[in-house]
């Protein structure tokens, strides 16, 4: 009997593996190092809403590099069909794509991190075979999973909050605070709960409090600190 695997969670190891790219064979806990981490999948090469999502994460690249982000795609096709599909959407897009691309033919990776889509029966190849939903990870340092996404087939994703995600992530990181909803960086952040008023005096000069739960202060760092 095969022994059952268990779910990727917030907090679960990034799943090692080998694989090939568009920049050539990785192995992926080697190929994360001591950068942040964006995987995201894609049903297949040549498909309309593919061909907009990654010439738009082509445009951030600065923005990931800055941030210390490695970003890296999948889809279920070889190389080959990879490499053209590239021309096609460094043309629709104006852009140069220089991050690599996983070739996924026989959706190892894909299943690895439980990114086929089991919903929509039509996403299918030639043979039956599900393709993936648009998946997102981030994957820290340590290569611990911080956040999952999933978006169905039918439906672009938006880059702008994936970069969100990463500076509320990192700043967390760096100081004891979280983010409050519709955050973007320069806003107030929240006192962590884990940091008592002296701490916070300390801390965050200039803290207040809503509620005893709830501590709004400046962002560490902003211009406004």
């Amino acid at each position: 009997m095969t022994p059952t695997r268990s779910p990727l969670r917030l907090g679960s190891i990034a799943p090692d593996f080998e694989a090939d790219t568009t920049k050539g064979p990785i192995k992926f806990h080697d190929f994360i190092g001591n950068s942040w981490v964006i995987l995201f999948s894609h049903p297949a090469d040549f498909t309309p809403v593919c061909t907009t999502e990654l010439g738009a994460v082509a445009r951030l690249q600065d923005k990931f590099d800055e941030r210390n982000v490695k970003v890296i795609g999948l889809s279920a096709n070889d190389l080959k069909s990879h490499d053209k599909w590239i021309d096609d959407i460094n043309e629709v897009n104006n852009v140069k794509l220089n991050f690599p691309i996983i070739a996924d033919e026989k959706r190892e990776v894909s299943a690895l991190y439980d990114m086929l889509d089991y919903q929509d029966i039509t996403n299918i190849d030639a043979k039956g075979i599900p393709f993936t939903v648009r998946s997102v990870f981030i994957i820290d340092p340590k290569k611990v999973i911080r956040l999952t996404l999933s978006y169905p087939a039918s439906t672009g994703r938006n880059f702008d909050e994936i970069l969100r995600v990463v500076d509320s992530l990192q700043i967390g990181d760096k100081n004891r605070i979280t983010t409050p909803a519709n955050w973007k960086v320069g806003d107030d952040v929240i006192v962590h709960p884990s940091v008592t008023n002296e701490e916070a005096a300390t801390l965050f000069p200039g803290f207040r409090t809503v509620k005893p739960y709830l501590r709004f202060a400046t962002q560490p760092g902003s211009q406004k600190a």
